[in-house]
């Protein structure tokens, strides 16, 4: 039987739920201003049902996508509020995320590196103190994965490289460039590689991919119906996206038991995967026999 890191599940759409305001482009980072205190208690419901990991609400704080907004100029005091949170929930883990740059799902918009790894740098740098690893969610394109590497390496801890794949190629990176293609940028400077906010049929071919790169790899899959055209559109809302409703708790968890067979020791749950659903893995994996860390 294995070791299994088990992340927590999304917390910008358990922010959704809870908050219960109208979604906006900055859902999850416009929450930690109109109600402290609710990131922290979604990190803790996350423990409480079995995470050994918390990711910090940073993953949509960025320089670009603050621009235009009534948080343009507050990059430094959203960042020092999101690691507030994950302080005060107690998490003894913590995971600091890095999103992509301007939007997600976008490989068409990512800068070139002369701009995108000081960015990615000026973030880690932040994250690097109150993280014990680094992790670079939702990398879509091999400039992303090069980028986010470079930069990430200035934060001083363990980086974790999360790629999202085609929902119906496992094989192929969002971009539409094979997933192998990574594999070769991966040694060396990642300690971790995992496939995140993808849909969890994609994700068995996309574990075979990187079984190749010796290095711990696992998953996070989302649990959405698609990425739809309206999502890819300038500063898109969440409400743009549906959720599946035969992704229940037990349902997902069979999703992971499947990873887990496959060699990952590293999963967990991505955008509409709440405590509930973390709270059922929890449970398939010790019932399977599994130590979770």
């Amino acid at each position: 039987m294995s070791k299994i890191t088990l992340l927590d599940g999304g917390m910008g759409q358990e922010l959704v739920h809870r908050a219960g305001n109208e979604p906006t482009p900055l859902w999850s980072t416009q929450v930690m201003v109109d109600h402290p205190g609710m990131v922290a208690q979604v990190h803790r419901d996350f423990a409480s049902a079995g995470a050994t990991v918390a990711t910090s609400n940073t993953y949509a704080i960025h320089r670009d996508r603050l621009v235009g907004t009534e948080f343009d100029g507050a990059f430094e005091d959203l960042m020092a509020r999101a690691l507030s949170e994950v302080r005060a929930s107690g998490a003894e883990r913590v995971a600091g995320a890095i999103g992509p740059l301007i939007a997600s799902y976008r490989p068409d918009l990512h800068p070139d590196a002369a701009i995108a790894v000081p960015l990615y740098a000026e973030i880690a740098k932040l994250l690097g103190p109150a993280s014990d690893v680094l992790i670079c969610e939702t990398v879509v394109s091999i400039l992303h994965a090069q980028t986010v590497l470079a930069g990430a390496a200035e934060g001083g801890k363990p980086i974790w490289l999360s790629l999202s794949v085609d929902d119906r190629d496992g094989t192929r990176l969002r971009s539409g460039e094979l997933l192998a293609d990574v594999v070769p940028h991966v040694e060396g400077k990642a300690a971790a590689v995992l496939v995140n906010c993808s849909a969890p049929e994609a994700i068995p071919a996309a574990l075979e991919v990187l079984a190749k790169c010796n290095v711990p790899y696992g998953a996070y899959a989302n649990a959405f119906e698609q990425i739809t055209d309206d999502f890819l559109k300038e500063k898109p809302t969440v409400d743009a996206l549906k959720t599946r409703r035969d992704l229940t708790p037990e349902a997902y968890a069979a999703h992971v038991l499947g990873w887990v067979e496959q060699g990952a020791t590293i999963v967990g749950g991505c955008c509409e995967v709440g405590p509930a659903h973390i709270a059922e893995i929890t449970r398939s994996l010790r019932a399977a026999g599994h130590t979770i860390v």
